[in-house]
Formats: structure tokens, C-alpha cells, sequence
């Protein structure tokens, strides 16, 4: 394949596309119109023209609104992603909007709405997990695809990122090259790439959105290193004992728990990611096969105590942002299957791990003390060069749309 300039495929897609803006730019998105072969496209175009093309409460707004016409029209949506993600710099309302958009992409998706991903140079965090709502992405020839950026990873494992042997392992492990080794679902442009063909594929709808999504966790296993059989033990917590007055049934193994709780209204099943560990992976799989595997039933209630996802070298190799996005596919599964779908943290959540748990939710409860952020201080001071001290109060987290309800639990008044 010849090389191609990272600007190239950016202006590819315009002119195959034939793209016209609708209405004017928000901050980093701009919203266009075209067509392929007779058949209009939506396209959303996501640009660094500031903060590195975070994606904040304004971008969040109008990308949810697109998302929300491709899922009831069933119509072709593009999504051209030079973007760092959720804009860290907001704080929780970042957060909130995220939450908002992914459940717009996820509802989009699982209506059928064709999505293709086209990326720019970089796509992190957030934006990862907007690159694969799509069953394909095409690469541009710089592009590094992570859930965490270069500078997360080396603020959380004691690194220079200006170091040259750390910046040779990271563009191995983001690099366009190694995401199409990874997954035939991704491909690494070239200027010899007929890109109309590649888009009447990508933009080709599945018969069964959810079976798709079934497929690509299964396909998933693949990458992670032989998993040994999970060693439950029965556990007592007293959260849950307090969430669940009429008694539960809880067991844990590696970080992950499931049980049964009587309440008030009835009894209902939970699954849960808790433990002080980042969430890696092969958590991630194995948390998604449980759900992908649950009955379904009046409610599903899922635990939450899981403060970021990992930020190793080694997860970004096999594609984490992948894993966590098979996690929000397995929960919007249930959902639209009619299963009640609630998140209640229990400790910790932020980031990609609150979002991917969040979207799909109906409605989103945080126990009197837990926390939520956007991302920990390590990573923020990474990204920001400062972090910020204050824990906010449970009325912040409803303001931001981060959560609806706070539980007591009987342990304060």
C-alpha cells in the first residue's frame, strides 16, 4: 500500500460523499449531509480545532440529536473522529454528556441505523467508544486509536511520554497497523483505497443489530490469554444488605459479583464490576458474557465500584475500548429485550467505566458517599496539568446528569 497524508482521507470522504454542512459548527463537531450512490448520509465530523477535538457538552448536544435521527430514520450515519474525547476540562458535565450521547449511539445502533467510523489522528477515551458503535472503521495512516492516550499511560506507570522507547511501544500498540492485525473489522487507509466500495460495505445494514454485537463479543475471546474458570464464594456486604431488606444472595470472584436481592417491590437479579483494580479486559469480557448470558427478567440491577479502566500498554494492544464497548451492547441488549436496567454505585465509577454502564441504564443511583469523576487526578493532570481537590457533593452529580438518585441506605440520616 502507498502512504497517504493524514489530511487526505479527511477531504476523500468529503468529496466522495459530496458533503454540505448543516447548520453551523459546535466547538468541534460540524454536521453534514451527503449521499452515496443515490442514498443520503448523515455524516458527524468531529475536528482538533481545540482541546485536542474533546468532545463537550456542546458537541455532546448535537451529536446525541444526529444519533437520535439515524436511529429513527434507520439512515447511513459517518463518523469522522480526530478527537481525544470527552472534554476533561468540563468536569462532570462532560461526564453527564457523554452518558447522553452513548446511549444515543447505542440506541441508533441497535435500531439498525447503518454506522461507519472513519478516524482522523488520534482517537481516545470517549471517542474510542464512539469508533466501535460501528461494526467497521477505516483508519487514516497516523491514526492511534486507544482508551487512554499516550500521556495517561505513561503519567499512570511512572513514564516519560517524551521518552522515545516509551513512544515506539505506544504507536506499536495504537497504531492503524496494529488495530488491522487486531480485527478484520478495521482497516488502514491507503490513497489506493477505493473508498466508495469501502463505504457501501461498511454502511451496509446487519439483519440483526444485536446478533451482531453477539458475534463481536464472541470474536472478542479470541484475544485475551486462556481465561481460567471463575472460583465464586458467597459473599456478605453490607450495601447490600441495606439495598436489599428482605435478604440476598451474592458471590464474587476476581472483581466481578452476581446474586439475587428481595426488595420492597419484588426481587431482581444484579451483576456487579466491583474491587479497587482497573477495570482490564478480560473483567470486561467476562462481566459482558455474564450479561449477554442473563435471562433478562422485570430488573437487572448493576454494582458499580470501579473507579477507571486500566491504562496499561498491554490492554490497548488487544483494543480495551472494544471490551468496554461489548459491556453497554450486552446491557442495551437486555433493555430492549425489557429488562429493567438500573446502575447503582456502590464506591467508585468515572470514565469510560461509568459511561459504558450509565448509557444503557435507565436510571442511575449513587449510594450516600460514593464518588463519580470523569477521570482520576493522575489521569487529568496528565491531560490538563492540574487536577482538582474537591469532592463533589451528590447535588453536583444530579446537575450533571451523572446520576438521578441518591441512596441513604439507612447509614446516614
Amino acid at each position: 500500500m502507498s502512504s497517504a497524508a493524514p489530511g487526505e482521507l479527511r477531504a476523500a470522504l468529503e468529496h466522495v460523499l459530496r458533503l454540505e454542512p448543516v447548520g453551523s459548527p459546535a466547538g468541534n463537531l460540524s454536521v453534514a449531509r451527503g449521499d452515496l450512490d443515490g442514498r443520503v448520509v448523515h455524516a458527524a465530523l468531529v475536528e482538533n480545532r481545540s482541546a485536542s477535538g474533546s468532545i463537550g457538552s456542546v458537541e455532546a448536544e448535537r451529536l446525541a440529536a444526529l444519533f437520535r435521527v439515524a436511529g429513527l430514520g434507520r439512515s447511513p450515519l459517518v463518523l469522522y473522529l480526530d478527537s481525544a474525547g470527552a472534554k476533561v476540562s468540563e468536569g462532570l458535565q462532560a461526564l453527564g454528556a457523554f452518558r447522553s450521547v452513548f446511549r444515543a449511539g447505542l440506541d441508533a445502533a441497535f435500531a439498525g441505523a447503518p454506522i461507519a467510523a472513519v478516524l482522523g489522528r488520534n482517537c481516545f477515551g470517549g471517542s474510542s467508544m464512539l469508533a466501535h458503535l460501528a461494526p467497521q472503521r477505516l483508519f487514516g495512516p497516523a491514526t492511534r486509536l486507544g482508551m487512554s492516550g499516550p500521556a495517561v499511560i505513561a503519567a499512570s506507570s511512572g513514564m516519560d511520554p517524551l521518552d522515545e522507547a516509551f513512544q515506539a511501544m505506544a504507536e506499536a500498540a495504537m497504531s492503524a497497523a496494529s488495530r488491522a492485525k487486531a480485527s478484520p473489522a478495521n482497516l488502514a487507509w491507503s490513497a489506493r483505497l477505493d473508498l466508495a466500495d469501502w463505504l457501501r460495505s461498511a454502511l451496509s445494514s446487519p439483519p440483526d443489530a444485536a446478533a451482531a454485537f453477539r458475534a463481536r463479543h464472541d470474536a472478542l475471546a479470541s484475544r485475551l490469554p486462556p481465561m481460567k474458570a471463575l472460583a465464586w464464594e458467597s459473599v456478605r456486604r453490607k450495601d447490600l444488605e441495606r439495598l436489599y431488606p428482605g435478604g440476598c444472595e451474592a458471590r464474587e470472584s476476581l472483581g466481578l459479583i452476581e446474586g439475587r436481592g428481595r426488595t420492597a417491590d419484588g426481587e431482581e437479579s444484579f451483576l456487579g464490576i466491583v474491587g479497587d483494580k482497573p477495570l482490564a479486559a478480560e473483567r470486561a469480557w467476562r462481566f459482558a458474557e455474564d450479561a449477554w448470558r442473563h435471562p433478562g427478567g422485570a430488573t437487572l440491577r448493576v454494582l458499580l465500584d470501579c473507579a477507571t479502566h486500566a491504562t496499561r500498554i498491554e490492554e490497548e494492544r488487544i483494543v480495551l475500548s472494544e471490551f468496554v464497548v461489548d459491556m453497554s451492547a450486552a446491557l442495551q441488549d437486555l433493555a430492549r429485550r425489557g429488562t429493567r436496567v438500573l446502575l447503582t454505585i456502590v464506591g467508585r465509577a468515572g470514565g469510560g467505566v461509568y459511561v459504558a454502564l450509565a448509557a444503557p441504564a435507565e436510571r442511575v443511583s449513587a449510594v450516600h458517599g460514593a464518588q463519580i469523576h470523569v477521570l482520576p487526578g493522575s489521569a487529568v493532570t496528565a491531560i490538563l496539568g492540574s487536577t482538582r481537590d474537591a469532592i463533589p457533593s451528590f447535588a453536583d452529580y444530579h446537575g450533571a446528569r451523572v446520576a438521578e438518585e441518591e441512596l441513604k441506605l439507612g447509614l446516614v440520616p
